[in-house]
């Protein structure tokens, strides 16, 4: 299992699979763990040192996905990859995150797995951070730019709705925050924000580590606490499942979570708890953060129409306390190289946890590859809905496995992206990774990528390179590709088109690709 996790719940099955009597449609759950490592949950790695009793006992009732992978090493883009069932690379951006008051990466007309539902007769709810962009009303639009976080001592007005965000994507109901490390720093429900951002952002350094520096002075709501981010979503996610179990017809809530992610800031009864550094006390706050919803689940009534999955969106964090955590002896990548960013497993590798009362067998265990696009696609055959033709690229369900069939239906081929824009291709045991040649991102513009082989099965720590002894699987691995990007689906029946010209030979100059012609 790899570095980040996310929880995701799902409800029933494939309406065509199952006995009439049991023909209901799913509540469907997604926690989305953030900066969270396939080492964090302690029953999968019991050697490591934070307890987690809460996914324990997940892990206990449900499957556990051992090759399960988010499609980018960092947040935005894997998320775009969840709500979609599409690769990010295939967008404009070609590295990194959306930065503040950037716009929309998911555009207007592209079908989400939210919107998706809701015209299944779902009620469909985002609630945490959404990270994906918005339409920012100011005296200039919401633009893509090279410069990182470039626009936030730009003028914006924070009196009116904000367009482009979760209830514009296929979300009836949002509340959250763009991301806890990002202004403006306040409170976001549906489209505007809760509390004007009236007071200057000030460094407190008894919230806790990592905090957001680079931003002093930036809108802030008065009274402003990060250390309440997560227990108020956890909350409101709360909340939300005993409200929904209340109603006639399904909900999906997409809980994407705020934590271990940076600014690191446990609560008051969880500082100093793991006995080891400020990120184990985080780590233990999500683990009881996800505890709580999957509680107010069983709690409700509708475990056995809800399917519980975690997972999360990348590998875990290199400096938050990574260093604390591997001298206590805990290491959140596992066996795998690599953390949160880079484009080998420890950055994109992640846990997934299964949990469907009656249906899956518990504390059970799969080796299929699976990736989070993947959700989009096994969520339709759960409704028995076709997949939309004008989207949902990368995803194909893993329901059966989810059930213990076997099927030849199933991924065999990934892509994955780095932070930096590397790509790693992968064919069963086979990985193809195309990495920077120079020492960091800026040296490495235009100049074309090195090419690197390893097979994970005889190679999990991914030490030795094979580029050079198999020279016939790299020609075939990099056709195979190319064949993939062309096409602009991972579906053989697909046809559909990239937003711009995607590379994997060279490593980008731009941040933003211009727009395909």
């Amino acid at each position: 299992m790899a570095v980040k996790w996310i929880v995701f719940i799902l409800v029933s099955i494939s309406v065509s699979s199952l006995p009439a009597a049991d023909q209901q449609r799913p509540n469907i759950v997604v926690i989305l763990a953030d900066d969270f490592g396939v080492g964090d949950i302690q029953a999968h790695y019991p050697q490591n040192k934070i307890p987690t009793p809460y996914l324990d006992r997940l892990v206990q009732q449900g499957i556990s996905y051992t090759d399960a992978h988010s499609g980018s090493a960092v947040c935005t883009p894997t998320r775009y990859g969840l709500l979609t069932g599409r690769y990010s690379w295939r967008t404009r951006m070609q590295e990194w995150v959306v930065a503040a008051y950037e716009p929309p990466l998911i555009t207007e007309d592209r079908p989400t797995l939210p919107g998706f539902l809701k015209e299944q007769g779902y009620r469909t709810a985002c609630i945490g951070k959404w990270h994906l962009g918005w339409n920012w009303p100011g005296a200039q639009p919401s633009r893509m730019t090279e410069k990182r976080n470039g626009l936030w001592k730009l003028q914006w007005d924070f009196t009116k709705p904000i367009k482009g965000g979760p209830t514009a994507r296929g979300f009836d109901y949002y509340f959250g925050v763009d991301l806890p490390n990002l202004p403006p720093f306040a409170f976001i429900e549906n489209d505007r924000l809760t509390t004007q951002p009236t007071a200057g952002f000030q460094l407190d350094h008894s919230e806790g580590i990592v905090l957001p520096r680079g931003f002093v002075g930036a809108p802030t709501a008065p009274g402003w606490r990060m250390q309440k981010i997560l227990p108020e979503i956890t909350k409101r996610a709360v909340q939300y499942v005993h409200d929904q179990a209340q109603q006639a017809s399904p909900f999906f809530l997409y809980f994407s979570m705020t934590s271990p992610h940076e600014p690191v800031v446990p609560s008051a009864k969880f500082r100093g708890k793991s006995g080891i550094a400020p990120i184990a006390d985080f780590v233990m706050e999500t683990d009881w953060s996800a505890g709580q919803v999957i509680k107010a689940i069983d709690q409700a009534g509708i475990a056995e129409n809800t399917i519980v999955i975690f997972t999360a969106d990348n590998g875990h964090s290199h400096y938050t306390g990574w260093d604390d955590l591997i001298n206590a002896g805990h290491f959140p990548s596992g066996p795998y190289r690599g953390h949160k960013g880079d484009i080998w497993e420890g950055g994109h590798r992640v846990p997934l946890v299964v949990r469907w009362p009656n249906r899956i067998k518990p504390g059970s265990e799969s080796h299929q590859m699976v990736c989070l696009t993947d959700l989009f696609a096994t969520n339709a055959e759960i409704v028995g809905a076709e997949l939309p033709s004008n989207g949902a690229e990368d995803s194909m369900s893993f329901l059966p496995s989810l059930l213990g069939k076997k099927s030849d239906q199933h991924r065999t081929s990934l892509v994955n992206h780095s932070n930096h824009g590397e790509f790693a291709y992968r064919d069963g045991p086979w990985k193809l990774v195309f990495k920077m040649s120079g020492r960091n991102l800026q040296q490495s513009r235009g100049k074309p990528t090195i090419t690197e082989l390893y097979h994970l099965d005889a190679d999990i720590g991914e030490q030795k390179n094979l580029v050079k002894q198999r020279p016939k699987i790299v020609a075939q691995m990099t056709a195979d590709f190319q064949k993939l990007i062309d096409q602009g689906s991972s579906r053989a029946s697909q046809i559909s088109a990239n937003d711009t010209q995607v590379r994997f030979d060279t490593i980008q100059e731009r941040r933003w690709a211009p727009a395909q012609k």
